[in-house]
């Protein structure tokens, strides 16, 4: 169970970050050289849409039921998400309450779910319609969601009836059924469950802990057997208080005793690798410290990185078949409740960033760090000679996921400072000179910072005239 729960939650948080976006509205090229000096502009607005779904997400219920679904995936590989069109959340259907139909490919063809409802819950009209008995406290509902002619049909059984008003379709990139695999089986409609992948450690698991937790309730026991050709008299034992003075022989009077002492430690030292192993295999905290006095941060850091990275495959199932159509489905949605604006189509187009593209960038980024320090033995002359610190910022920022607009200075604000900061020194040496008393030096200074200011003033004005209008 800990390792279940660790594993998920490690999935959730790589899946949807909670103060980030999982995914990033990518703009074709084209688009955005037609655009110009509004280029700016358009980011903008696409980020602000990012935060309208990322707030979306966290206002709804949508990370619990992700969460449930996650576990299901982990234990039974298989799961079923359900995104109502009127309801600000997520149902989960687990792998006994619906079948899918795929191609060899591994394409959705068809879905049947089938759910127990009160018929309390259902409007008159459906029941009149469906022809259900009034005095049934349930009845059982089939949906069918057919994959035909490019478009999702999607429509309801009762008691062998289909219900028209049930019947509608989807485009097919905005279906609201996603059913989900975690390990993909080339050729086979359903996905296998992490859990498979390490059955036989935990049958042999559970096995050596059911006999020493046996062994040991029966070590616990505690008998006393008495010679029954002994002078010692069982009354005299079980009356005796502790410490008290009997008369009898301590040769007539035994304890029963387990002597396999030997045999539990061997299956207690089997069980403490196989245990382990599942450890290092469910990400558990325990298993990314050894043993040991002294563990540096760099060695936890190091095999953390290495189980995250085992998990490279799992995240590209999930990126394609969970995050970019949950990203489709919400902004569709939240589209027709005028929440975001309407986007042209073919022209924005959701991109992926958690998951697999942020070990990537976390790579880069540990390949970036050791590429600077390992150029520091050098000394920090050699750094400011062949480093340009100014893309070594942008870069760090790019790997982090972090928007480095108006947070980090351009050069032009850069030269704009330094131009600044030799004014004041210019204006601080001829305030020093004046109080010295030297009038026609400063004089000379005062017209050389005027020159200066005026070449400065003329090379701008042709710049600009230069420029095409």
């Amino acid at each position: 169970a800990r390792g279940v729960n660790n594993i998920a939650s490690k999935l959730l948080l790589a899946l949807l970050p909670a103060h980030q976006s999982f995914f990033r509205l990518s703009v074709d090229n084209k688009v955005l050289d037609e655009l110009g000096a509004a280029r700016g502009t358009a980011e903008e607005a696409l980020v602000e849409i990012e935060n309208r779904v990322l707030k979306e997400v966290n206002s709804s219920q949508i990370r619990v039921k992700v969460f449930e679904a996650l576990k299901h995936l982990v234990v039974a590989g298989n799961a079923l998400l359900y995104l109502p069109p009127k309801e600000n959340t997520l149902k989960v259907y687990p792998i006994q309450r619906y079948v899918v139909e795929r191609d060899p490919i591994g394409n959705v063809l068809q879905i049947v779910t089938k759910e127990k409802v009160d018929i309390e819950s259902l409007d008159e009209v459906l029941i009149k319609e469906a022809q259900i008995n009034p005095d049934e406290e349930q009845t059982t509902i089939y949906t069918h969601v057919k994959l035909k002619d490019g478009k999702w049909e999607v429509q309801q059984e009762i008691n062998g009836q289909i219900i028209e008003s049930t019947k509608t379709t989807y485009a097919k990139d905005k279906t609201p059924f996603l059913p989900l695999r975690l390990i993909v089986v080339d050729g086979e409609s359903y996905g296998r469950s992490y859990v498979e992948e390490y059955l036989g450690d935990l049958k042999s698991l559970e096995g050596l802990t059911k006999a020493i937790i046996e062994g040991s309730a029966a070590a616990a026991k505690l008998l006393i057997f008495v010679s029954p050709n002994g002078t010692t008299r069982k009354r005299t034992i079980a009356e005796a208080a502790n410490l008290a003075v009997v008369e009898g022989n301590a040769q007539d009077v035994t304890a029963f005793r387990v002597e396999k002492g030997s045999d539990f430690g061997v299956a207690l030292q089997a069980s403490n690798g196989i245990t382990e192993r599942l450890s290092f295999a469910f990400m558990l905290n325990s298993a990314v410290q050894r043993n040991a006095e002294r563990v540096t941060a760099e060695e936890i850091r190091y095999v953390a990185n290495e189980l995250e990275e085992t998990l490279g495959g799992v995240y590209s199932v999930l990126g394609a078949e969970f995050q970019l159509p949950l990203a489709k489905l919400l902004m569709s949605r939240m589209q027709r409740q005028g929440k975001i604006p309407a986007l042209p189509k073919g022209m924005v187009d959701p991109i992926i960033i958690t998951g697999v593209e942020a070990l990537g960038r976390q790579a880069d980024m540990q390949r970036l760090d050791m590429f600077t320090q390992s150029l520091a033995v050098l000394g920090p002359e050699v750094l400011n000679k062949y480093i340009n610190v100014s893309e070594y910022i942008k870069r760090r920022c790019a790997a982090l996921n972090v928007d480095s607009t108006d947070l980090v200075k351009s050069e032009e604000q850069l030269q704009q400072e330094m131009q600044q900061q030799q004014q004041m020194q210019q204006q601080q040496q001829m305030m020093s000179m004046m109080q010295a008393g030297v009038p026609n030096a400063v004089k000379g200074m005062a017209d050389a910072g005027m020159q200066q200011q005026q070449q400065a003033a003329d090379i701008a004005m042709a710049e600009q005239q230069q420029e095409p209008q």
